[in-house]
């Protein structure tokens, strides 16, 4: 994990203080920028949110799905907590929290927003950076991939019908068009083009030349996460000035989410007698969230502006520091998970 990786909730701090102030000094650049849609796709977002995505999936080997027999049961306590769990504990929490104990302190129009960015950032699970976070705690490289691979795989089709379903449990209108449109963009359009890339260069220059292309890609997916922050909060920024107590209240029910899918997952991992190696990163994965995707969606199903854009750019701020917390939970309880005597 680079030094910039590894500080990436500073970058997005400071992210996030550019956007606002960005966003108050020029207002009719954000506007113009705002305009540029179709189909309420957001041309320049769309195009930044690309960055972010097709290096990440470039890493990902398909033909390491053969080997999820291996870990079968890692595999399967992360499936249920990812695709049974995870989703829907986060909609009740934020309807418990955002709509319920909150909402005097939210703006009400906005609180069923807030709600289905908190959902939309549940139903996708992460890849790319949980091999970051597998790495760092030692986890096994086989299981982790397939892992991956497999989710990746599944979002192409269960993101798009679980979240009409929350969202419709939420009371939140189900744009199909656009929800349908996003998928295809954001998850199965970009998979595609990834997958015929990773062939190309693999055939043509093997590893080497895979990693060369991840290694000038890898920068500019980040560049492009953080100006695409710097788009989201200059056009929230009269709202967040207004009211500043806004993201800790969001981050709240994101906070106890990670920690609470987490724990699920590590606990079931010993239940069903999973190796350390296995559950550490299926805890991990459980847990953590595809911004990029959840953003994408958000900003697709309800424009730059709107509270759900918002709420899926706070779970980019709490994802770095929150992650490396469960990396370090994890790390320290092996003894304990593998009974051995302290």
């Amino acid at each position: 994990m680079g030094t910039f990786e590894r500080y990436l909730s500073v970058w997005v701090a400071l992210c996030i203080v550019a956007g606002i102030a960005l966003g108050q000094a020029a207002p009719g650049v954000f506007a113009a920028i705002a305009s540029a849609e179709v189909a309420r796709v957001n041309l320049v977002v769309a195009a930044l949110i690309w960055l972010m995505i097709v290096p990440m999936l470039l890493k990902i080997d398909f033909g390491a799905l053969g080997s999820v027999r291996q870990h079968w049961k890692g595999v399967g306590v992360t499936l249920f907590v990812n695709w049974a769990v995870k989703p829907f504990s986060m909609a009740a929490l934020g309807t418990v929290f955002l709509g319920w104990l909150f909402a005097p302190l939210l703006p009400a129009g906005e609180i069923q927003s807030y709600i289905a960015g908190l959902i939309l950032l549940a139903a996708a699970p992460c890849t790319a950076m949980v091999f970051v976070w597998s790495n760092l705690c030692g986890g096994e490289p086989t299981y982790t991939l397939s892992q991956v691979a497999l989710n990746d795989l599944l979002m192409v089709f269960l993101f798009a019908p679980l979240v009409a379903l929350l969202l419709g449990v939420a009371s939140v209108t189900v744009p199909w068009d656009t929800l349908l449109l996003s998928v295809v963009l954001y998850i199965v359009v970009p998979v595609i083009v990834a997958q015929v890339i990773r062939r190309a260069l693999l055939g043509r220059g093997g590893q080497a030349a895979l990693d060369r292309l991840l290694g000038t890609l890898g920068p500019a997916s980040l560049v492009a996460l953080l100006a695409t922050l710097v788009l989201l909060f200059g056009f929230q920024g009269e709202q967040i000035v207004a009211q500043p107590l806004v993201i800790a209240l969001i981050a709240v029910p994101i906070l106890i989410q990670v920690y609470l899918n987490a724990g699920i997952a590590y606990w079931l991992s010993r239940r069903l007698g999973v190796a350390w190696c296995v559950a550490a990163p299926a805890a991990l994965i459980g847990a953590s969230n595809f911004f990029e995707l959840a953003v994408a969606a958000a900003i697709s199903l309800f424009g730059l502006k709107s509270g759900a854009a918002l709420a899926t750019v706070v779970g980019v701020l709490v994802e770095v520091p929150v992650m490396l917390s469960v990396v370090a939970i994890v790390k320290r309880t092996r003894r304990w998970y593998e009974g051995v005597p302290a």
